[in-house]
């Protein structure tokens, strides 16, 4: 398809700066197939089913953001995947891909010193100022030397003058925020709190946790012409045993599987059979679903409002329709809707299929 029939023109005022506080305060529009509701989080109780399933994806975001010297040079590296296969080369601490600026004047064998101990060794340069760096320290030793070096590597739509506001640290990740290897946050869950799962359990709607740790490829653009030329960055994920009984147990029992963000629908849909059942599953997925796709797990899809001429955006118009997104987007936009990470959410049904 077209990557032009996924654009769309977006005021700046409407990207949000902040989330919503509390967090169940964000405005929610249901997208039906022939109208859109505008509802607030609070009201998912009641737009929802006793048996329904809710699926989040409890990956743990890392301060990734990393600001340090190759000799008297400064520069700026952002990791966004861990590469098992460059660490194994290495025999001796972990390996990440990054982004690095400036990435031209850097070459392989470089030592980039992010403090006196912590230091990382370029071992190989891709395109696109993208990096691997070798880190001495692997393990709990590196995420504690994130914590102290690191900020949050918010999306660059999300403007902070120097650093990272001390306040993201806690305000982009999710309650269910348990597994360290994220480099951007899983937003849908961001919406979510104690109180509205309490309200979502005395309604019957249940609730599981998957892994997938997103990476910084979830914000680029599709550069080519056509979808079927764009190249899908890779994720690690995990479906645990317990998550696939959840979800086999709300379809055997007539319940509706509904991901909560696309991270968690790209992982389902990764690990379902045609009839929709889930295995536990534990690897890389680079599932790129596009308009004409059939999804075999998700029911319904609980997800932010996406860049135009994102991967995202297009999953969401697989799901729902183009015309229904495009639609739903332009109403959006009128009433004030906010967007992007820190912004409101959709609760999406599935197009029907004739």
């Amino acid at each position: 398809m077209k990557v032009d029939l996924f654009d769309f023109d977006l005021p700046a005022d409407l990207i949000a700066q902040h989330p919503a506080k509390p967090r169940d305060t964000s405005r929610l529009l249901v997208v039906e197939q022939e109208r859109s509701l505008d509802r607030g989080i609070r009201d998912l109780p009641g737009l929802l089913a006793p048996g329904d399933l809710l699926v989040f994806n409890d990956t743990r975001v890392i301060p990734a953001r990393l600001k340090g010297k190759r000799g008297d040079a400064k520069v700026e590296v952002t990791l966004h995947q861990r590469d098992d296969d460059a660490a194994r080369k290495t025999y001796w601490g972990a390996a990440w891909r990054a982004f690095a600026r400036p990435a031209r004047k850097l070459k392989e064998g470089d030592v980039i010193d992010f403090s006196r101990n912590f230091r990382a060794t370029v071992t190989a340069k891709g395109v696109g100022g993208e990096v691997t760096l070798a880190f001495a320290l692997c393990g709990e030793e590196l995420t504690e030397a994130l914590k102290a070096h690191g900020v949050m590597p918010l999306p660059p739509y999300i403007k902070r003058k120097d650093s990272a506001d001390p306040s993201d640290d806690t305000d982009y990740q999710t309650l269910f925020a348990e597994h360290d290897g994220a480099v951007a946050a899983p937003t849908a869950g961001l919406h979510f709190t104690e109180g509205l799962l309490d309200a979502l359990s005395m309604a019957g709607v249940r609730w599981t946790t998957l892994t997938l740790h997103v990476g910084a490829g979830t914000f680029l653009p599709v550069k080519t012409d056509n979808t079927d030329d764009h190249l899908m960055h890779s994720e690690w994920g995990q479906i645990g045993a317990e998550a696939a009984l959840a979800v086999n147990s709300a379809k055997a029992g007539g319940g509706r599987v509904i991901p909560v963000g696309t991270t968690s629908l790209r992982l389902l849909e990764s690990a379902a059979a045609e009839d929709g059942t889930i295995k536990p599953f534990a690897g890389e997925t680079d599932i790129f679903i596009t308009p004409g796709y059939h999804f075999k797990c998700a029911d319904m899809l609980l997800t932010n409002f996406h860049l135009p001429r994102s991967t995202l955006f297009m999953l969401v118009s697989a799901f729902a329709g183009l015309d229904r997104m495009q639609e739903s987007y332009a109403h959006a936009k009128k009433e004030g809707y906010r967007f992007y990470s820190y912004g409101d959410a959709c609760l999406l049904h599935k197009r029907l299929v004739i």
